[in-house]
């Protein structure tokens, strides 16, 4: 067991939850080509299909929370059949009026053809989500920037200086927090209603850009002290190898992918 090995020591909830174990670039190869083929199909099934399969594949070998499963089994359905419904309602009839009609209030009538395409567009969006989320779920974003620079030869500078930009996120809500919590502590609430709302957004600009640039010329002395940049290569602690299983399952998904196109001819190819 190397301790320059971070999946080495990996253990997941359960043995069959390997999608932590794999390289987060074979989690982004596997699923990208279908993903970029996904774009250009029309129909119902494919993506329906692929959507089906990547929930199998996340239900199999991710550890799904509470705010997770709700995202996937509640959120992402009900907005499928809102973007779906929604993008029916916009298709020109004229495209569609040989199809029967569904609905009719007054002058306006909703097509089967117009609710086919507007579900095909939604299960479209719908599959390349799921399939995004099956290395979005499952890889950390250093982990992610460590296998492009070890892997695809990134320049470290720009992999880890995005990092480091990224991270200021989660920085900036803790300071909004604490500087809200101060205003409170010292009666600065300013009262209720929008103007009230906005005019207190307004007086947390200042501390907060203050406690950004603090922040930022300690990460500046750190990378400084570090030595970033001074050299073209840095020595990796954590190495994210790249292993048989990854080639495995890069194999596995194209040739699954390939298979589904193949078998369902999204684009009425005829032989």
């Amino acid at each position: 067991m190397s301790l320059l090995d971070p999946y080495a020591r990996l253990v997941p909830t359960r043995p069959w939850q390997f999608l932590y174990g794999l390289n987060p670039l074979a989690k982004i190869a596997g699923v990208l080509p279908a993903i970029v083929l996904l774009v250009f199909v029309r129909d119902l099934v494919v993506p329906a299909v692929f959507l089906a399969a990547a929930y199998v594949v996340l239900l199999i070998g991710a550890r799904l929370t509470r705010t997770t499963a709700l995202a996937l089994f509640v959120a992402v359905p009900l907005a499928l059949v809102v973007i779906g419904v929604g993008f029916a309602i916009w298709v020109d009839p004229a495209q569609v009026d040989a199809s029967a009609v569904l609905v009719q209030w007054g002058g306006w009538m909703l097509h089967a053809g117009a609710l086919q395409i507007g579900f095909a567009t939604s299960l479209r969006l719908g599959a390349i989500l799921a399939l995004s989320l099956i290395g979005g779920l499952t890889t950390s974003g250093p982990d992610l920037v460590r296998a492009s620079v070890q892997q695809l030869r990134m320049p470290y500078r720009i992999g880890y200086t995005a990092l480091a930009a990224f991270r200021f996120v989660p920085r900036f809500r803790h300071e909004l927090d604490v500087i809200r919590a101060a205003h409170r502590v010292r009666g600065q609430h300013g009262g209720r209603g929008p103007f009230a709302r906005l005019a207190r957004g307004w007086g947390y600009i200042v501390p907060l850009l203050a406690g950004a640039i603090r922040h930022a010329e300690r990460v500046a002395l750190a990378m400084d002290a570090r030595a970033f940049g001074a050299y073209p290569t840095r020595t990796e602690r954590h190495l994210v190898p790249w292993r048989t299983r990854d080639t495995v399952f890069v194999a596995a998904a194209v040739a699954v992918s390939a298979a589904i196109f193949w078998m369902l001819f999204p684009w009425g190819l005829s032989g």
